[in-house]
């Protein structure tokens, strides 16, 4: 069996599965100043109705990373950059410790200019005196020669408790993005690696043997080892499990809209062609652009507990702001929730509550009660729908990328929506009609992200970079770098993926690697002649592969 946990802004989720069948779900409330507690109070509810001991695998879904980088929570951290001519990497300065570094390699690897050693030993004496223990290291050309990072690690690593280099990140190429990547990566370690300890131990604690993975922002998951050294992967895993539990619960062929409403925000994703459209060249994490890859997501204020506020003009609106919970479920203030009670769209908790604090607030603004109510939901509803045609008319102005490949030709036109979360059931209608298309609810749409967390099998993507003049064969994520021949060719380079592929995934302790090797594919591939200035013939190869998103069988 499979267990799922989800850490929502409003709830936890938790649900263990038999293959595809729900066996046991939970909801708690989540509590953002521990969520470990609401982790273990939703596990201890599932455990307590399953033998425990027939769960062999184990995947959550965090907020952790992403809210401690909104809430500016995340840890200082010190940043030594080198880069060369032709950029200045001061117009990339991210936190209070970013010290460039004179120093430079080329596009092909080779050092143009050592780096400075005394520049090296005064930055390392500032972090020192700023207490600074986490650092990240970035060169700009690290993917084809990381040996400038190494020296940098070299220079910090006896005044670091964790050390992030550039090039373990990610192959792509893309300086700016590599150095926010890196550093996220080490402001979040310390608060990311002391919650995996507390998750690792609480498993112990329940006696389970299972392997445990953390959801990622690209629709696939990480052994908790892999995320203890990369936590920057978990940012947005909440959103990417809503629509693998859509991918899970659904058999979609179609363009379509995911929304997915909590009780704090509404997740809108889009399906191309029955697959989730993918951000490829990295996300936006605190303003900067970013490595990471995701699926394509927008987030939108408006949630089940979202307060009702009244304008001075007399408008009604609805979040974004969040104070706690509905009226229905204790709280002080009415909420969407308060106002679908009202009408009778819901029927959630306590509806004598909701109808006390919508008349009230009416009162306070000479308004009728039940128009009151209706505003806010139309606001609510409208606000998705128009979320939603806009997230489409985005994606149609540029090239759309799925989980599975680039989509070229005619435009996304969603005929259909499938909506899911805690009001799922109350807003399918109100949806059907404003969207002016069909809107289904999938079965256990309650704890859909739940299952998608349990569900969703495990990622991977390598590059592998070969220049024949070099005589060197690089995969930068896995540090890998050893000699090749003159002849060296496209087809080996991508066969000696394929088999780095299929061992890094053994490494990981992924059952079944032998079956999926099948699944492990080379989605770029790409062969650069060069001649020497003595006319000698070279070729410079760059490949990529990849265990792509989906779910267990």
């Amino acid at each position: 069996m499979y267990l799922g946990i989800d850490v929502g802004g409003t709830h936890t989720d938790a649900v263990v599965l038999d293959r595809r069948n729900v066996r046991a779900f939970a909801k708690v409330v989540t509590d953002h100043d521990n969520l470990l507690v609401s982790v273990r109070a939703a596990m201890e509810d599932v455990l307590s109705q399953v033998k425990k001991d027939r769960i062999e695998r184990i995947a959550l879904s965090t907020t952790l990373s992403t809210n401690a980088i909104v809430e500016n929570k995340t840890e200082e951290t010190g940043v030594l950059v080198s880069a060369g001519p032709g950029i200045d990497p001061e117009n990339y300065h991210i936190g209070r410790g970013y010290v460039v570094i004179d120093g430079s390699l080329d596009h092909r690897g080779f050092e143009v200019k050592p780096l400075n050693d005394k520049e090296m030993g005064d930055a390392v004496q500032m972090f020192r005196e700023l207490g600074m223990r986490v650092h990240a290291v970035v060169s700009k050309f690290s993917v084809r020669n990381p040996a400038h990072e190494i020296a940098m690690l070299k220079a910090v690593e006896t005044d670091s408790d964790h050390v992030t280099m550039g090039h373990r990140v990610s192959g792509m190429l893309n300086f700016p993005r590599r150095i926010a990547t890196a550093y996220y990566n080490a402001a979040v370690w310390r608060l990311y690696n002391t919650f995996a300890d507390a998750i690792a131990q609480t498993v112990d604690e329940y006696g389970l043997e299972a392997s445990i993975h953390v959801l990622k922002a690209d629709g696939g998951t990480m052994p908790l080892a892999r995320s203890r050294q990369f936590p920057v992967e978990s940012i947005l895993s909440g959103p990417a499990a809503s629509v693998m539990g859509i991918v899970a619960l659904c058999d979609i062929h179609e363009d379509a809209l995911i929304l997915d409403i909590g009780g704090t925000t509404t997740d809108i994703a889009v399906f191309a062609g029955g697959a989730p459209v993918l951000e490829p060249r990295g996300i936006e994490v605190g303003s900067y652009p970013t490595l990471v890859r995701a699926l394509k997501t927008r987030s939108i204020g408006i949630g089940g507990d979202s307060k009702i506020i009244i304008t001075r003009s007399g408008m009604v609106r609805v979040g974004p702001e969040r104070e706690g919970p509905s009226m229905a479920q204790g709280g002080e203030s009415p909420t969407l929730i308060d106002a679908m009670n009202y009408l009778k769209l819901a029927d959630f908790r306590d509806r004598h509550a909701s109808e006390r604090g919508i008349e009230r607030l009416a009162r306070l603004w000479d308004m009728y009660p039940d128009k009151l109510a209706r505003q806010a939901v139309d606001f609510a509803v409208n606000t998705i729908v128009e979320e939603s045609r806009d997230m489409v008319n985005m994606l149609n102005e540029r090239p759309v990328y799925t989980i599975y490949e680039l989509l070229q030709g005619p435009q996304i036109e969603p005929r259909k929506a499938f909506v899911m979360g805690g009001p799922a059931a109350a807003f399918q209608p109100l949806l059907k009609e404003a969207l002016k298309m069909r809107v289904e609810t999938p079965p256990n749409f309650q704890v859909a992200n739940a299952i998608g967390a349990a569900l969703t099998r495990t990622t991977a993507e390598l590059e592998l970079f070969a220049d024949t003049q070099k005589e060197l064969l690089h995969v930068p994520s896995l540090s890998i770098e050893h000699p090749i021949p003159r002849n060296y060719n496209q087809q080996a380079a991508e066969t000696d993926l394929k088999r780095l592929m299929v061992a890094y995934l053994d490494e990981m302790g992924l059952p079944g690697t032998r079956e999926l090797k099948d699944d492990v594919e080379i989605v770029e591939s790409n062969a650069f002649n060069m001649v020497d200035l003595f006319g000698g013939a070279f070729r410079n190869i760059r490949v990529k592969a990849q265990l792509r998103p989906g779910i267990l069988d």
